[in-house]
């Protein structure tokens, strides 16, 4: 059977501000990335959303972000290629701290917003990333785009690169997202995302905003956690790629074997 990695962004409340339906979605998801406090999350969101994903025994990702609480990390930002590394680097090793506390290893790395689409095209920004996840553990799995600056970058540090797709996304004819300032950058209904993310998963396609099918060849789906119906929709997809004999599976090894 073939199989897909389902992702899902989580632990992005913050304070007495909660946001997504994590426990409710993890059932359905078989990887997690979890937010490290600059766009979302604080110490004990965070503390909470590990002990949750080690109780389902679900990959843990690091979700690093621009400095940005007020934008929710959706704005781009100039940083040096310096900044970057830093700030990548001082992220994971805050999540992989409560990860340790559960006798957890830290599995990936998946930057968020603004930090992922800005490495998806800048070469020099996208390698900065992969040097961080590197130089934090050469084992782990770098997160990006499929086949953008950032999966390149991972391959040249010497990572294991996950390309990932997106279910409720509007892609342009450059395999890009369109950005989420313009009216129909996400996809609304829940059938017209599953029916994309299967799509995507059975026929390694998609058809673009100007209604152009482009290849799309990936190895994971990623689930916003922060929508209303994140749990729904998770339940939903789930159960339409079983449906379709695409089973959900964790990257693991055999990915890359």
């Amino acid at each position: 059977m073939r199989t897909i990695d389902l992702n899902c962004d989580m632990g992005e409340s913050f304070g007495a501000w909660k946001m997504g339906q994590d426990i409710a979605v993890m059932p359905h998801v078989s990887s997690v990335n979890i937010a490290c406090g600059f766009h979302a999350g604080d110490p004990d969101t965070m503390r909470q959303t590990v002990e949750a994903a080690a109780r389902h025994g679900i990959p843990i990702g690091a979700h690093p972000s621009l400095p940005d609480l007020a934008g929710f990390g959706r704005r781009d930002m100039a940083v040096s290629p310096n900044e970057a590394y830093a700030l990548v680097l001082y992220q994971i090793g805050a999540l992989d701290a409560f990860v340790r506390t559960h006798r957890r290893a830290l599995f990936h790395v998946k930057p968020h917003g603004a930090l992922y689409n800005m490495a998806a095209r800048d070469d020099t920004l996208a390698d900065a990333i992969a040097a961080a996840v590197r130089d934090f553990d050469p084992r782990l799995v770098l997160v990006g785009l499929a086949d953008s600056a950032l999966t390149r970058a991972g391959t040249r540090a010497g990572l294991r690169v996950a390309h990932e797709a997106f279910c409720d996304r509007r892609y342009q004819t450059d395999g890009s997202l369109v950005p989420r300032r313009e009216s129909d950058a996400v996809l609304s209904s829940i059938d017209e995302a599953v029916a994309q993310a299967l799509r995507i998963a059975a026929q390694g396609e998609v058809v673009a905003r100007d209604g152009q099918v482009i290849t799309l060849s990936a190895q994971t789906l990623c689930i916003h956690g922060d929508k209303a119906d994140a749990a729904e929709f998770a339940r939903r997809l789930r159960g339409a790629l079983e449906g379709a004999g695409i089973g959900v599976a964790a990257l693991s090894e055999n990915t890359w074997t």
